[in-house]
């Protein structure tokens, strides 16, 4: 019997679009634009050679012969569906460009650049990575090039590999290293140019230049539809709450993105909690508020989205990790708690390093939670919020809320919760056509701004809310991203994180509809995510970006 062909034999075979830009790439000619002005005398002394380039623009009007280039690409930090299709554009680029290109993948991330450990990427390789999600390909990594000592070991390796180009796929961390190789590039004489890649999909790398970051796109999808699914079976069962925690260690787009999708009853907006000044115990109440109205409807039921990094803004909290991160960037302080074998002595111990303020709220919160602060840090010496189980956290809460509450005669209902984190479900899903067109153009800009002889660039494709024909491409210098953040208790340069803007159409339609979904349960259950069929449904973008459009449209 023959075997019917898979998705996954489908999707090799998909051909990505192009924008018109992009049709002869062999054509284009750079126009650097001239450089804002800045005050930023920071930026001048860390970034002396990169700090005044202007945007790059695109025309066709060339057609000189071109060079075979070698370049590098290398997948840094988490992954987001995409950046398989990134490489195949890079790669079929380069060869559209000259046919003896060479595209080397570093290994295992950055720690792959100061190792020299390389895979010649090849169409044999390729074709069984088209349009699939993950980073396996390659693999990806957390190291941070941020020594001198790292710098001089990267410098070391695109110098043997006689690298033309070195182009870095990641998020704000991660470009902000391709900005601080470019910088040290330029300055140590090497002529390896420098090219980031916009990814995450926490949506918060963003800004008036790039309109979304890759993999957002498919991972809200993928989201969305575990969310719908889960409004329904509420609706069905009757009987659970549902506390969802999404991706979003710093913004909450994932969050804001899935509620436009699903109308869930309640959504929580970090940024929102964070401008209105919201204590722990006033979301709680308004929690308890809703799961209250809907008992007195009959309704012991609903779904609570969660952004993973929302207690960050909760000002208690926020005082409470900001001293928890500077007290564990105290090495000799490290090595005393991590000297405590007993978790309850462990924490006892920290709570008397506290302030008063901060001491309060960490005595207040239960002990799984107080031992989860306290794990390992993250690749910025920060409390890993990723790890924290807020979604118990409220769900013990609001608990306790409402048997406060029915204790006084002003609450009769049932409340059974279930918890759940949608996370690495979404990270390495099949990319949308979406994103498989947005990456395969990305990695195309990648190769056009090393072939012009640009370092210190993010590549850039926007007008994405149009057809992909109509797409338009530049590149936006990294350093023009850059602001300063304390890190390990000393301030260097990041690029910043675009939050969710309160005054923004797509937060702006969510708190128009949200007391209506929160008693109404007026789902919208978005199902799996379309390859094929009509337009709408199988190119769609995302909910966020198209109300971002309307509304740049309407000024």
């Amino acid at each position: 019997m023959e075997h019917p062909r898979t998705l996954f034999e489908e999707r090799l075979e998909f051909k990505p679009r192009i924008p018109k830009t992009l049709r002869d790439i062999a054509a284009l000619n750079p126009s650097v634009a001239k450089a804002a002005p800045t005050d930023n005398g920071w930026l001048k002394d860390l970034f002396p050679n990169t700090w005044q380039q202007g945007s790059i623009s695109f025309d066709n009007d060339g057609g000189a012969s071109h060079s075979p280039l070698r370049v590098g690409v290398v997948l840094s930090g988490g992954q987001a569906p995409g950046g398989h299709n990134v490489i195949s554009g890079l790669y079929d680029a380069l060869k559209t460009l000259h046919t003896e290109s060479c595209l080397l993948g570093f290994k295992n991330g950055p720690s792959g650049i100061l190792d020299n450990d390389t895979v010649e990427i090849n169409e044999s390789l390729l074709k069984c990575y088209r349009n699939t999600g993950g980073f396996d390909i390659i693999g990806s990594g957390r190291t941070k090039i941020e020594s001198i000592e790292q710098m001089e070991a990267a410098e070391k390796t695109v110098r043997d590999l006689k690298l033309d180009g070195l182009v870095i796929i990641g998020g704000d961390d991660s470009n902000t290293n391709a900005a601080l190789l470019a910088e040290f590039f330029l300055e140590k004489g090497c002529q390896t140019k420098v090219t980031g890649v916009p990814k995450t999909v926490d949506g918060d790398l963003k800004n008036e230049h790039i309109e979304i970051s890759f993999g957002f796109d498919s991972a809200t999808k993928v989201y969305s539809e575990l969310i719908g699914n889960i409004l329904r079976d509420a609706r069905s069962a009757k009987k659970y709450y549902h506390f969802v925690k999404l991706m979003g260690r710093s913004a909450s787009h994932i969050a804001l993105e899935c509620a436009l999708q699903t109308h869930p009853h309640l959504a929580l907006i970090s940024e929102e909690i964070a401008a209105k000044n919201m204590t722990f115990q006033q979301i709680v109440n308004d929690i308890a508020d809703m799961v209250a109205g809907r008992a007195a409807d009959g309704k012991n039921y609903g779904v609570v989205l969660i952004p993973e990094g929302v207690i960050e803004f909760i000002p208690e909290f926020k005082v409470l990790i900001s001293e928890l991160n500077n007290l564990l960037a105290r090495e000799d302080m490290a090595r005393e708690i991590e000297g405590i074998a007993s978790r309850d002595e462990k924490t006892r111990f920290v709570s008397r390093q506290l302030s008063w303020e901060a001491k309060r709220c960490f005595d207040a919160i239960p002990e799984n939670i107080q031992n989860e602060m306290l794990l390992e840090r993250d690749p910025h010496g920060n409390v890993q919020v990723s790890k924290i189980e807020t979604e118990r956290l409220f769900t013990q809460a609001v608990r306790r809320e409402l048997r406060r509450r029915a204790s006084e005669g002003n609450y009769q209902g049932k409340f059974s919760t279930q918890p759940h984190f949608f996370g690495y479900s979404g990270r390495s899903a099949f990319p949308s056509n979406f994103d498989s067109q947005y990456c395969y153009s990305l990695g195309f800009v990648a190769a056009v701004l090393i072939d012009a002889g640009m370092t210190g660039y993010m590549g850039c494709v926007c007008n994405l809310a149009k057809d992909v024909g109509e797409w338009k491409i530049k590149g936006i210098p990294l350093t023009t991203m850059m602001t300063m953040e304390e890190r390990h208790g000393k301030s260097k340069p990041v690029i910043k994180k675009a939050l969710v803007e309160l005054d923004g159409a797509p937060f702006k339609y969510f708190e128009e509809m949200r007391e209506t979904w929160k008693y109404s349960d007026d789902y919208a259950c978005p199902g799996p995510m379309q390859f094929y069929g009509p337009k709408e449904l199988s190119e769609a973008t995302t909910l966020t970006l198209q109300h971002e459009h309307q509304e740049l449209v309407a000024t």
